[in-house]
């Protein structure tokens, strides 16, 4: 439970990258709210090839943090609505084990 694996660190990247794949920004949001929504996904996705970088590195420590990080941005854009996503998706929502 202390150690992230190998298979930890694949299975975040992995819901991570589905979640970055199938969100999109809120058509209906106006101009100031697509603007942030730009921002959220700009960094959800440098904060993904920051955790690519460091997993190839092999420094699963960085990498799993930069993942979480990414996937937070993501979380937070689905909840404040400034991302389509699917209803009831378990892809905005990292693994428990």
């Amino acid at each position: 439970m202390n150690t992230i694996t190998d298979q930890k660190i694949e299975k975040y990247l992995q819901t991570t990258k589905t979640a970055l794949e199938k969100i999109s920004i809120a058509e209906e949001k106006s101009i100031p709210w697509k603007k942030k929504a730009n921002e959220f996904l700009d960094m959800a996705t440098r904060y993904y090839k920051d955790a690519l970088y460091y997993r190839k590195r092999g420094d699963v420590v960085t990498a799993f943090a930069a993942v979480t990080y990414a996937h937070g941005w993501i979380d937070a854009g689905v909840r404040l609505g400034l991302f389509d996503a699917e209803e009831g998706s378990s892809d905005y929502i990292m693994p428990t084990e």
